[in-house]
């Protein structure tokens, strides 16, 4: 018997972007909507929940209507609402999942709760047809840096996680110390290019007790105390120099900590996901590792690293043959760890 096409209608609001995006048997994006908030959160040098919240409100069923309109379907033809429930700031994620429970029962369609880093790390399908679990994940983003086993579809165990800053929270620190403004991830990699990553030398935490947990506070510190080292002095201070070599100290233990992991677990497949997954440097750093150790490397396109719907829809596709659905108490969780079930 032939098997019916899934069409799963996916909402993301966890932070300031609001999306919504048609995927089709979980790899197949029909359309990808996003209105981002950064032209206004930049005034403010950074992410204001209130505002965020407020601006969800005014265009959440704009990007629903123009996702299905681009997908050239109709609500009749959607199998699932799906939508990210947490972790991301509870006023913003509430939006979505109100959105969402408002659809699933006008429409009588089954409602599927979405892990937001699950959806980055699922992020890696849609591009990628021929990935499949288990790998190991690297998820950077502004709130967020795991280092992951993705044992199955929806299967997760966490090698390693911040204690403090994660790795896009200490590009925004930085960027602003050194007068770049927001959002700092790809200032950074911009202006990095015109400067020398070997200028300054900045430490590279280690984490005693665990060899893949990562910090990033006490090198957020280390450019601080060299700003301010240098403004006490009179010297000048190279902007591309010490944005460069802040980021090369970042991207060190990244890529160090990523190809240690799948070399001990013993696994070939490597990905990366979430907003810094799009940092150039990056990407170009883990690409030569992995060559050199014969780990294949997958990462998705920069519009899937940064929040989307489209990344939740494929999450929810796994779940929804799983047979996973929500009822309408579904609600917003802003700490919601990796593998954890509501």
């Amino acid at each position: 018997m032939e098997q019916k096409d899934v069409y799963i209608l996916a909402i993301e609001s966890s932070c300031d972007e609001t999306a919504a995006a048609v995927v089709k048997n979980g790899r197949e994006v029909l359309s990808n909507v996003i209105s981002s908030q950064i032209a206004l959160h930049t005034l403010y040098g950074g992410v204001v929940p209130e505002i965020a919240s407020r601006k969800h409100i005014e265009k959440i069923n704009q990007v629903i209507e123009q996702a299905l309109e681009e997908a050239k379907v109709t609500f009749d033809n959607i199998d699932a609402i799906a939508v990210t429930y947490g972790p991301g700031l509870v006023g913003a994620l509430l939006v979505g999942v109100s959105a969402a429970k408002a659809l699933s029962f006008a429409l009588k369609k089954p409602l599927i709760g979405v892990h937001h880093i699950e959806g980055h790390i699922s992020a890696n399908y849609i591009e990628n047809k021929e990935l499949k679990p288990p790998f190991i994940c690297l998820v950077v983003s502004g709130g967020h840096s795991h280092l992951v086993k993705v044992k199955d579809y929806g299967e997760y165990e966490i090698l390693g996680r911040t204690r403090d800053d994660a790795a896009g929270e200490a590009f925004d620190k930085v960027a602003r110390a050194i007068g770049l403004g927001y959002p700092g991830g790809p200032k950074i990699d911009k202006v990095s290019r015109e400067g020398n990553p070997d200028a300054i030398r900045f430490p590279r935490a280690k984490v005693g007790e665990s060899e893949y947990d990562f910090s990033f506070s006490g090198l957020k510190s280390a450019v601080l105390n060299y700003l301010n080292s240098c403004q006490m002095k009179g010297e000048e201070v190279n902007q591309a120099d010490v944005a460069a070599s802040f980021q090369k100290a970042v991207v060190d233990v990244l890529v160090d900590h990523s190809v240690n992991a799948v070399k001990k677990y013993g696994f070939s497949t490597f990905a990366i996901a979430g907003g810094v997954a799009s940092n150039s440097h990056l990407r170009e750093a883990l690409e030569v590792a992995c060559k050199e150790n014969g780990i294949d490397f997958y990462h998705p396109s920069p519009v899937y690293c940064t929040d989307n719907a489209a990344m939740i829809g494929v999450a929810a596709y796994y779940e929804y043959i799983k047979g996973v659905r929500h009822g309408y108490d579904l609600n917003a969780v802003p700490n919601l760890k990796l593998g954890e079930r509501i």
